[in-house]
């Protein structure tokens, strides 16, 4: 299937594009992070704590969303992922 995922700050500039539709085998949202973190080694360990890891969670203050809504308040990294979803991810923005 065929994902959107549009990167922000920094994911932006690891993988120099704003939006990338992405065809994963992925069924939920921690699968695909995994996908795009070995797609893209400059955004390693960014996205999710440890891939390897049944416990993994998602990496710093990053926010994913799925179709604009937080996974956090859906099924986190379990959430399930559709054919054409739009998953944006936001780096923590830290400042004064």
């Amino acid at each position: 299937m065929q994902i959107e995922c549009i990167f922000f700050g920094p994911f932006r500039d690891a993988i120099g594009e704003k939006t990338v539709h992405y065809r994963t085998d992925a069924d939920t949202v921690g699968d695909l992070l995994c996908d795009l973190e070995t797609e893209f080694p400059a955004l390693r360990g960014e996205l999710v704590t440890d891939c390897e890891d049944d416990e993994r969670t998602i990496a710093g203050d990053t926010v994913v969303t799925k179709d604009t809504r937080n996974v956090v308040h859906i099924d986190g990294l379990e959430t399930d992922l559709e054919a054409d979803a739009v998953i944006r991810l936001v780096p923590s923005v830290y400042g004064g």
